[in-house]
């Protein structure tokens, strides 16, 4: 167990912003840690138009965080989050002592979000139930649709949040490949958070993806895709439990 005091760098995915991290937030806090969020281009309360959003512009928002840091952080990614920080860790490999996969997209080098839902993940009921905007620019899921691959097992509070703020999202970053090598992306330190009821990125598909990558540890949780909503003090337990 790490006893020290550590800086957080958390992550949402599609269909959320950093309100996914509320509850996991004050927990690390108050062990004494620094936790940095911020809603992605075109998530939450970030109004870039969703025309505008690209793979590169959430890569370039996390790397802003990260280096307005003094030192070293640690890179939580959840969903389509760890896509985004994995291209990080290749930018930045210097300023991250780990990366925390969350449920997560592990890619590959030349890999993108629409290659790995698109293999086979047939656990998963985004892609089945995406919506396109006629010209493209985005992807709708149905609101209880959202729902249920995000809240299916929390609150009825977590519930109404995720429908509440259930909105269309940014089409480009799904089919960006993410352009990784050995040296820089492949010496970071890597951890796997797996979800065992998992209706978003499917628990055979992430467990796929572990034995491609080279990950240090893999962790489980008994929770569907939002574990930040069902299981925080459980999610916040193996964080401070990470090596």
């Amino acid at each position: 167990m790490n006893n020290g005091k550590l800086t957080y760098v958390l992550v949402h995915g599609a269909f959320a912003g950093q309100y996914a991290w509320q509850l996991v937030k004050p927990r690390l806090e108050q062990a004494g840690h620094k936790v940095i969020t911020f809603d992605l281009p075109g998530h939450g309360d970030d109004p870039t138009p969703a025309a505008q959003v690209t793979f590169e512009s959430y890569v370039r928002t996390v790397v802003d965080h990260i280096n307005a840091e003094a030192g070293q952080v640690v890179l939580v990614g959840h969903s389509m989050g760890g896509m985004v920080i994995s291209q990080v860790a290749e930018q930045i490999p210097d300023k991250l002592a780990k990366l925390v996969y969350l449920s997560a997209y592990l890619p590959q080098n030349g890999q993108s979000i629409q290659d790995l839902s698109g293999a086979g993940d047939s656990e998963s009921l985004i892609g089945p139930n995406l919506k396109l905007a006629a010209d493209y620019s985005t992807a709708s899921l149905p609101t209880d649709i959202a729902v249920q691959v995000f809240a299916g097992d929390c609150s009825d509070d977590i519930k109404k949040l995720v429908a509440a703020t259930n909105k269309p999202e940014p089409l480009a970053p799904f089919q960006a490949q993410v352009a990784l090598t050995a040296a820089n992306f492949g010496r970071v330190p890597k951890y796997y958070i797996e979800t065992l009821h998992d209706q978003g990125v499917g628990t055979a598909l992430q467990k796929q993806m572990v034995s491609s990558g080279a990950v240090a540890k893999v962790y489980t949780l008994e929770s569907g895709h939002s574990p930040y909503f069902a299981k925080p003090a459980e999610l916040v337990t193996i964080l401070e439990e990470l090596p």
